[in-house]
């Protein structure tokens, strides 16, 4: 039988069941880098490694325009996002984000968060214990509406319910049932909120600090030449603050794993760039968040001897790659000075995609998430507290994961010495 009319049995339960674990497996039980399988009826091929990451983010062979689920768009990017455009409409819209590459621009969000940060520490430490997790949403939810010009109520409730909508949509985005309803009720909450604020901008209501986000949104023109539709400018809006607001799971990975391997406590706490930025770059590799990416071929396409036919899935196993033996060694080991031992190359760790983020599809936040998480792990590392006795497992069939109990510390006192 060839591989035109060899028969696939649809794999969308197993993946519900197994989570992050679902494609490495399969990889495990297969031959070479490819698996061909069905999700969601369509015939799929999944690949990784770096070749594979430049073929799958090269618009000749795979388009990201209608590959993202409703329920996924319902929740995580918005309908209408630049995550589901390609070619001159894609990258007019990332021009919109490409601002926010620049190291300026990183310094000051995370001079916004890490002064959150610091103010919020007092208060935690004349609490009996808090939960990192979700003190940490709190935190950078704040310093993400400040840096963006986007107005916040951050000394009352308007903060906390908006971390927790942040929240929400992204942990929600792959599942089904309660979690899925609230993503998608958080979203509608967000864009209407940030819907009325651009047409306030736009009228003159409400000014928008000069060149910040905000401003750069509202006043954005697409590929055609006209401004952003309300809706779509509040979608966009909340492409730029929501991924800062998911940092929260790097921060619990981060405690995670100053916990479970507290010799790396030092030597973090010390604030060394070279080691600080390695030990933010272990944490995004060797911790679960983004499983895999998916798009749609856009012709027939061939990939190491399988076949994929246009329209079908081609999936990039971000999971698997980020422990892929041949690329890293010792995968499962959480050694954050393999980045100090080499240069690893661009298509190599792909925790937030692949490609180039000034033309491709790779986040363009990925910088900021970077910078904002090696400030706070650096001060996590000087902060004293206690990890008392809990549930720290962290399920892959949840997607996406964290330590259970969002990572509990009590006995928090600042640090004698300040960052």
């Amino acid at each position: 039988m060839d591989v035109l009319s060899r028969p696939l049995i649809d794999r969308t339960l197993p993946l519900l069941a197994e989570g992050y674990a679902w494609l490495p497996n399969r990889m495990r039980d297969t031959p070479g880098p490819v698996v061909r399988t069905r999700i969601l009826g369509r015939p799929a091929l999944a690949l990784r490694g770096p070749e594979a990451v430049r073929f799958f983010y090269d618009e000749g062979n795979v388009h990201r325009h209608r590959a993202i689920p409703e329920p996924v768009l319902a929740t995580l990017f918005g309908h209408g996002a630049v995550h589901t455009l390609d070619g001159a409409a894609h990258r007019a819209r990332k021009s919109l984000f490409l601002p926010l590459l620049e190291p300026g621009r990183i310094a000051g969000l995370v001079e916004h968060t890490t002064a959150a940060w610091d103010d919020a520490v007092p208060e935690w430490s004349r609490r009996g214990s808090v939960v990192l997790f979700d003190e940490a949403s709190r935190v950078l939810c704040a310093g993400v509406h400040r840096w963006a010009g986007i107005p916040l109520d951050d000394s009352g409730s308007d903060a906390g319910a908006t971390a927790r909508d942040m929240i929400a949509m992204v942990d929600g985005f792959a599942t089904a049932g309660p979690r899925h309803l609230r993503a998608r009720r958080a979203r509608a909450r967000q864009e209407e909120r940030l819907g009325r604020l651009v047409r306030d901008v736009r009228t003159g209501t409400v000014t928008a600090p000069a060149d910040s986000v905000l401003e750069l949104v509202c006043r954005h023109r697409d590929a055609g030449g006209e401004p952003l539709d309300e809706k779509t400018a509040a979608v966009e809006l909340l492409n730029v603050v929501r991924p800062t607001t998911a940092v929260p799971w790097f921060v619990a990975f981060t405690a995670h794993a100053l916990h479970t391997w507290p010799e790396h406590r030092a030597p973090l706490a010390e604030g060394d760039p070279p080691f600080t930025a390695a030990f933010a770059h272990e944490v995004r590799r060797f911790y679960p968040f983004v499983p895999f990416l998916g798009g749609l071929a856009a012709r027939d396409l061939y990939w190491r001897g399988e076949w994929i036919p246009a329209g079908g899935l081609v999936v990039l196993d971000v999971y698997g790659q980020n422990h892929d033996e041949s690329l890293w060694g010792d995968p499962y080991a959480f050694r954050p000075r393999r980045f100090l031992e080499r240069p690893v190359q661009r298509d190599e760790l792909i925790p937030q995609g692949g490609g180039d983020p000034a033309t491709g599809h790779r986040c363009p936040g990925e910088g900021v998430t970077v910078g904002v998480l090696e400030a706070l792990a650096v001060r996590l590392a000087r902060m004293e507290y206690t990890v008392p006795e809990q549930n720290l497992a962290i399920p892959l069939h949840r997607v996406p994961t964290r330590p259970q109990s969002g990572v509990l510390l009590s006995g928090v006192r600042p640090p004698a010495v300040s960052p």
